[in-house]
Formats: C-alpha cells, sequence, structure tokens
C-alpha cells in the first residue's frame, strides 16, 4: 500500500511484480475495495494497481474538483511505481478518468475498460445540486440512497451485509473531496472527442443500471472507434460487485485478446505532452508588408491589425449556466423576444461575461456580494434565484445566514425580514435530501 502525497493517490499493488500492469478505478463514494472479488481472476495475469479517490478509503483529504486532476494524481502515482504503459478498468467517476487517460495521455494507454460510464454524466445541475445538499445535510442522506442506486432490489434484499458496507462506505468518505467530485462530474463532457480515443475498448454495463444505462454505454460504443458492448444481465450501477464473476471474465478477455505484446511493443513517448480535448489551429503567419517598387520611403510605418477582443458571450453563458443552473438559463432564454432578446444578450455579454468572469474575487465571494445588493435593494425574485446561485457556489446555508443578517445592520430590519422569508424557503426546497 503507499501514503499517497497532494499530487498522488492512495493505491494498492497486487499480483506479480514482473507482470504487465492493470489499473482499476473505482466509482465515486466507493474504495478500492470495490474491486475485492476480481482480484483472484486477474492477479494471475497482470500485476493489478487499485487506488483511491481523494478522501476516499481514509486517503488524504485533498479534494480534485476535476476529471483531468484526478488523471494527473493518477499519472504521478504511476509515475512513482516505475508504470509507463499499462491497461485500465475504472467504473463510473473512475471510467471518466480512463476515457481522460485515452484523450490526454494515449501513449501510457494499452487498452481500456469502461464500466457504468457515460461520455456525460446526467447533467451539471443534477451533481451541483447534490453537492448543495451535501454540504447543507452531509453525507448520511447520499449513504443510505446509496444500495437503491447501485444494485438492483433483489440483490439488495439477499445481501443485507455488503448493502451495508456500501452505506458505511459513503458515510466515512470526506464530504469536501466528496462534493469535489461532484462537481468534477458536472464539468465531464467528452461527446464531442470520442472519435479520438483511439486505444481497443470495452464498454460494460449492467441491464438493470438506472445511474448510467445501456443507453449512455451505447453512446460510448457508437462514439469510439475501436469499442465493443457487453450487458451484463442482473447487475446494476456497481456490476463488479454485485456480478463479480461475469465482470472477471469479461475484462480477463478483453485485456486478454486487446493488448497482445504490449511490453515488447512500447512506444517512445513524445517529447512534448500531448494535446488536450481540442486544440485550436495555429494561427496564420500575416505576411510581411511588400516593399514600395518606386524607392520612395512610405509616409506611416506599417501598423499590425488591432487586436480584436474576444467576444465574452461564450464565457459569460458558461458561467451564467455553471452559477444559475441550466434550467434556469434556458427559461430565460427561451422566453425571450424581439423586445427582451437584446437585453438577456446584454446579461449574459457583460454581467456575466465580463463581471463574473474576473479573477479578482472567487465566486463565493461574487455570491455574498449580489446577495447584500439585493436585499439593499429589495430585489427579492432576483434574491431567490441567487440564494440558490450562492449554494452552488459553494457558501452553506449558515453563511448564507450571516451575510443577511450582516445586511439587517447594513440595509435595514425591514429588508433583510423580506430576504430571510425568501432565503430560507428556497434553502429549505434546495438542501432537502433525496428520497
Amino acid at each position: 500500500m503507499s501514503e499517497s502525497t497532494t499530487n498522488s493517490l492512495q493505491y494498492r499493488c497486487d499480483g506479480p511484480e514482473d507482470a504487465p500492469v492493470l489499473v482499476l478505478g473505482p466509482s465515486l463514494g466507493t474504495t478500492w475495495h470495490m474491486w475485492d472479488r476480481q482480484i483472484p481472476g486477474l492477479t494471475p495475469r497482470w500485476r493489478v494497481v487499485r487506488f483511491d479517490l481523494p478522501g476516499h478509503g481514509g486517503a488524504p483529504a485533498e479534494p480534485a474538483s476535476s476529471v483531468a486532476a484526478l488523471t494527473d494524481r493518477l499519472l504521478a502515482t504511476l509515475d512513482g511505481l516505475g508504470v509507463h504503459r499499462f491497461g485500465y478498468a475504472g467504473t463510473a467517476l473512475g471510467g471518466a478518468v480512463g476515457a481522460d487517460l485515452a484523450l490526454r495521455a494515449p501513449h501510457r494507454l494499452a487498452s481500456l475498460a469502461l464500466i457504468a460510464a457515460s461520455p456525460r454524466f446526467g447533467t451539471a445541475d443534477e451533481f451541483r445540486q447534490r453537492g448543495v445538499v451535501v454540504r447543507a445535510n452531509g453525507l448520511d442522506p447520499v449513504a443510505r440512497s446509496a444500495p437503491e442506486r447501485w444494485f438492483t432490489p433483489g440483490f439488495a434484499a439477499a445481501q443485507p451485509a455488503i448493502v451495508d458496507w456500501a452505506v458505511q462506505m459513503v458515510r466515512a468518505t470526506d464530504t469536501g473531496c466528496y462534493i469535489a467530485a461532484c462537481e468534477a462530474l458536472a464539468a465531464f463532457d467528452i461527446r464531442a472527442d470520442l472519435g479520438r480515443v483511439g486505444v481497443p475498448t470495452l464498454v460494460l454495463v449492467g441491464s438493470d443500471d438506472r445511474v448510467t444505462g445501456p443507453a449512455e454505454a451505447r453512446t460510448l460504443v457508437a462514439g469510439i472507434p475501436d469499442a465493443r458492448l457487453a450487458v451484463v444481465p442482473g447487475a446494476s450501477h456497481l456490476a463488479p460487485v454485485e456480478q463479480p464473476a461475469a465482470v472477471t471474465d469479461l475484462l480477463v478477455r478483453h485485456f486478454s485478446t486487446a493488448w497482445q505484446d504490449t511490453l515488447a511493443a512500447i512506444p517512445v513517448p513524445p517529447q512534448t505532452p500531448p494535446p488536450p480535448y481540442a486544440t485550436a489551429p495555429a494561427p496564420a503567419t500575416a505576411p510581411a508588408p511588400a516593399a514600395p517598387t518606386d524607392g520612395a520611403t512610405p509616409t506611416t510605418a506599417a501598423q499590425p491589425p488591432a487586436a480584436q477582443r474576444p467576444d465574452p458571450y461564450e464565457a459569460g453563458l458558461k458561467v451564467r449556466r455553471e452559477v444559475l443552473g441550466d434550467a434556469h438559463v434556458d427559461r430565460a432564454l427561451a422566453a425571450a423576444d424581439d423586445f427582451t432578446g437584446d437585453f438577456q444578450d446584454l446579461v449574459t455579454r457583460y454581467a456575466w461575461g465580463e463581471i463574473w468572469t474576473r479573477e479578482g474575487l472567487d465566486r463565493r465571494t461574487r455570491s455574498c456580494v449580489t446577495l447584500a445588493a439585493l436585499v439593499a435593494r429589495g430585489h427579492l425574485d432576483e434574491l431567490a434565484f441567487h440564494t440558490r446561485a450562492a449554494l452552488r457556489n459553494g457558501l452553506t446555508p449558515t453563511e448564507i445566514r450571516e451575510v443577511l443578517l450582516q445586511t439587517a445592520v447594513y440595509c435595514g430590519v425591514p429588508a433583510a425580514n423580506a430576504a430571510f422569508r425568501v432565503a430560507a424557503a428556497v434553502i429549505r426546497e434546495e438542501t432537502k435530501p433525496e428520497t
């Protein structure tokens, strides 16, 4: 086992030290123990490396709020082990790490298996909302609902010890790291990049998975050039736990056939890192101005064209969606007409594209300022959806209460009284645990 640092991950190795390396990635809320029942079937052929997500399974609570950050920590961990080329299988968030490896470090990856995975996990709003609920209520509500998301009803009824293990595993996770992982899944979207996954890929899904089911699996298979689909009957989201023999057999067959003579044909890694998901073409070099042909000296030197300031609309729309949620923004844009359309454009381009994108204040601070300003002016409708935005930006209900208490002193008790009524209703609705 390892003692991880902030730029690496807690890991465990099993199997022969001189065997090819197979890395197994966990799902959100689980630990490397979710793979325990695969180890006897994999270690005769491979050196198996399992890792824990930050704050999971007793790993150091160093949050990583993007899939790319998790991938970088995994690569740093493997570098420390002297592992250059490896096979990879990952479940859900672990699968997202595998897809990211295929896109950003294809020279490291020999073969890939994506389990209960998706090119986009639900919507960004769903995972940010889960983060809001966890921040307000802790992990207990999520832990209690985990078995129904992870297992079929029949398995849960027949295996109460495994159900209890699952609940305790989630409860033991660091809350901040869980919320950061939700943010990572909220931002993950590789639908446009599937065609660049260039390694043999097995897409494996439980037939009864209601989280990332067969439809998402077929999207992956349709987009990845060298991919095949395997549907495991009688399994839900954590197929490696629920149907261990079937999953192990599929992994052995995939990695045995898709990854042949890997160690004898290790390519030389590139000298520079591979490009990210999408790279913009290099700007064309402008030709030098032609010299005068009549020998006359020009009266004015040729000036380079003025730099064009990028349009802030797209950046503003992205931040507006992240802060207010897709549903709110979609409603606002859909309601725009010839009369109000220019106003929606102005709000997106300048309020969100020019101000909310600035680096001088983080989003939590901007939410505090916004709430205080709305209370001062009595804009209660705006206060309602900016209270939701504040929760999404990481403010707790306690911190929002403190902001409103501050406004009672500087904006007046009546204004704060009205604000408390609005904010309390929003907080009750937004932090209600899932049932």
